[in-house]
């Protein structure tokens, strides 16, 4: 078959890959210069299944409330921008629901351990040389913090996800970069789960797409796709006919709209500091040793190389321009909290991108019911975790399959 996938996030390269490695002749579309280049440009790098959960789930909507008039804040809403969104917060809010969390955060996990099945294949029979380490530690300052967690760990339990509920001692000898000086409750270690470089794998996965014949053509803006049993892509002032064609750019709501794909997407904005590390004498540990992640605040804290990078953060209703005081301060707050001193803040690089979201908390995968027309997207800030499962799926669905895992929760009839 030739196949269009729109959007060469990390989403859309793993996609390319999957249907080239496939038999398809696969063309990807563009309209930026290279791979990995808005929302995959500069995530956490956290690849973390066990802690993995929509951004829905029981007392969000309160601490959002809280939130809001707080000098400080993992959740923020842009006061001029949200007005907007106020059909998104209201399907979001009411997927806050408990039975209707504990189905999507399954519905999660489960992709989420077929991405990291795949991603872990893909890296050893590629030979894939990029940034990544084993280890995510949650940290719980407080009672309060351990008694949520405790709830949650009994469906890790349940699906299998390795996991250690550590007391305070026991995590700091896990992470012995910790500040002594932070109140640490107890912590959930997760053996399997880690971080990597997403930007480094999804060039390197490009590669590896291209060497199986997939056209990557940079630079160019999709104007519109044409549905039928011979779908057709408008872009750079062409028309280019395929078999099917795959949308993996959340951000291209016009596409959607123009399709009559009404899905309630959200660009709910990250933010990430990145800084060397501080290399001092005698002090081997400053910095994570791989991923650590703030509970409280909803802030990983993760090592690339000779890098740390503090991210985290949702803002509602923002644009690309404007930088949330409230959202930086807390990142620094968290890294100064666990790690103080560790990286160079002269040489800081801050990053504020778009993940596109639905209010629920799954990407929405399969059929969009629209002829020849495929979805995968609406990933939100766990792009990078779910990519290579999201991918997998899709392929196998294009190629007229069942999925390998069940779809629940992950298509778009929820939406409807």
């Amino acid at each position: 078959m030739r196949v269009a996938v729109i959007g060469a996030g990390i989403v859309g390269v793993s996609t390319a890959f999957e249907l080239a490695a496939d038999g398809h002749e696969v063309v990807v579309f563009e309209r930026r210069g290279s791979v990995a280049a808005e929302t995959s440009f500069a995530n956490a790098g956290v690849l973390a299944p066990g802690s993995l959960m929509p951004s829905a789930a029981p007392g969000m909507p309160l601490k959002l409330l809280g939130q809001l008039f707080s000098r400080e804040g993992a959740l923020t809403l842009d006061r001029l921008g949200v007005w907007g969104q106020i059909p998104w917060l209201w399907r979001w809010w009411r997927a806050c629901r408990p039975a209707v969390h504990a189905t999507n955060r399954a519905a999660m996990l489960r992709l989420a351990r077929l991405s990291q099945e795949r991603l872990t294949m893909l890296t050893q029979v590629l030979r894939l040389d990029y940034e990544h380490s084993r280890g995510y530690t949650v940290l719980l300052r407080s009672d309060r913090e351990l008694a949520r967690a405790r709830q949650g760990l009994k469906l890790l339990a349940e699906l299998g996800v390795p996991f250690e509920l550590l007391d305070a001692a026991r995590a700091r000898q896990v992470e012995p970069g910790l500040n002594p000086e932070t109140a640490l409750r107890a912590a959930v270690h997760l053996p399997h789960d880690g971080v990597g470089n997403c930007r480094q794998f999804a060039q390197q996965l490009k590669t590896e797409a291209v060497l199986r014949g997939t056209d990557f053509r940079f630079g160019t803006e999709v104007q519109a796709v044409v549905p039928g049993t011979r779908p057709v892509v408008v872009a750079g002032g062409s028309e280019h006919a395929f078999d099917a064609v795959v949308l993996c750019s959340g951000a291209a709501t016009h596409l959607l709209r123009a399709l009559k794909l009404h899905l309630p997407l959200a660009p709910v904005w990250g933010y990430a500091v990145t800084a060397p590390l501080r290399q001092l004498e005698g002090y081997p540990d400053l910095g994570p040793r791989s991923a650590v992640f703030d509970e409280k605040y909803r802030v990983a804290v993760t090592r690339l190389g000779q890098r740390v990078r503090v991210a985290g953060c949702s803002e509602i209703g923002g644009s690309a321009e404007h930088y949330d005081e409230r959202a930086l301060r807390t990142l620094y707050r968290v890294l100064e909290d666990w790690f103080p001193g560790a990286f160079v803040p002269t040489q800081a690089q801050r990053w504020k991108g778009a993940r596109p979201a639905l209010p629920d908390g799954p990407p929405v995968l399969g059929a969009s019911g629209a002829a020849g027309v495929w979805l995968n997207l609406g990933h939100g800030a766990a792009g990078w975790t779910l990519a290579c499962g999201s991918a997998r799926v899709l392929a196998e669905q294009v190629a007229g399959r069942a999925a390998p895992l069940d779809m629940t929760a992950l298509g778009i009839e929820r939406l409807r």
